[in-house]
């Protein structure tokens, strides 16, 4: 490396070019050295100096092939540095060494990106998407489909738990119901827990009627089994629902969370569709 970066500056740029300087001065030095002894002694013998010059021409091709063979595989290692294609492999030498430490990393490195990502869209506590994952899971919904229903959930009195069973007890609520509102969806729809004890649903392809039905089916089967019952009551929770038509989620999920509020002032267990301010739907319970 010390050599190489020394006679960098006496060389030209370009990696071939300066490969090919290095051969000619390399395998011509025997015969400038001839050349010049026979300046020296006043013996130049034309025959021999062909026979040379030949000599090292052929060793000049011979040299550049060798060298540019054992150096092909650099710009497949650069290239690997901004793709994970998978590399050939190649014998026990260094650039085939350098071709499979620069695969190993970047494997790594692709593996590790893609478990970050995943992390940076999961909630560590329940396995559902969070608020990033979810919206960056409807921007990929956007280009196919373009009809749906955002629904956005409450658990009703849950920091009642908190108060009166412990945060253990609220952490295990959260996830079991989680698991139990993902159980309940089709294959297609998104579940995600939104901030705290609220959780969003995506039902792809449905109206806010429809929407609302499956909401109601869910909170009669938690009533039909609790997950916790506070002072006799099963736990259930409120939603508001909004029709989401492909035009942009920021005006959804607004229209979800105002319907939820008035989901909230109604009493537990209702949902409210935006289309219909100031109407609650039904009592879900």
């Amino acid at each position: 490396m010390r050599f190489y970066l020394a006679v960098s500056p006496a060389f030209p740029r370009a990696r071939r070019f300066r490969l090919a300087a290095i051969c000619v001065a390399a395998t011509n030095l025997p015969l400038l050295a001839w050349l010049g002894w026979s300046a020296a002694t006043g013996d130049v013998a034309p025959g021999q100096f062909a026979v040379l010059a030949l000599a090292s021409l052929v060793g000049t091709a011979i040299a550049l092939h060798g060298i540019g063979s054992l150096l092909a595989g650099l710009p497949v290692a650069q290239e690997r540095r901004a793709t994970v294609t998978p590399l050939p492999q190649r014998s026990a030498d260094p650039i085939g060494d350098l071709l499979a430490s620069v695969n190993r990393a970047a494997s790594a490195a692709d593996q590790r990106m893609r478990e970050l990502d995943l992390a940076a869209k999961e909630d560590l506590l329940t396995g559902a998407r969070n608020r990033r994952g979810f919206l960056a899971d409807i921007e990929d919904f956007l280009p196919a489909e373009r009809r749906g229903t955002v629904a956005l959930l409450d658990l009703d009195r849950f920091r009642q738990i908190n108060d009166q069973f412990g945060h253990e007890v609220g952490d295990r609520v959260l996830r079991d119901f989680a698991g139990r509102l993902s159980s309940e969806l089709r294959r297609g729809d998104l579940v995600a827990r939104w901030d705290g004890e609220e959780f969003a649903v995506l039902f792809r392809g449905a109206t806010e009627d429809e929407a609302a039905g499956v909401l109601g089916r869910v909170t009669r089967r938690l009533i039909a089994n609790p997950l916790i019952v506070l002072d006799g009551e099963a736990l259930t929770f409120s939603a508001g629902v909004c029709r989401f038509g492909g035009e942009g989620i920021d005006a959804t999920i607004l229209g979800a969370e105002n319907a939820l509020l008035e989901a909230k002032g109604a009493g537990r267990a209702r949902v409210a569709c935006a289309s219909r301010p100031g109407q609650i739907l039904l009592p879900l319970a």
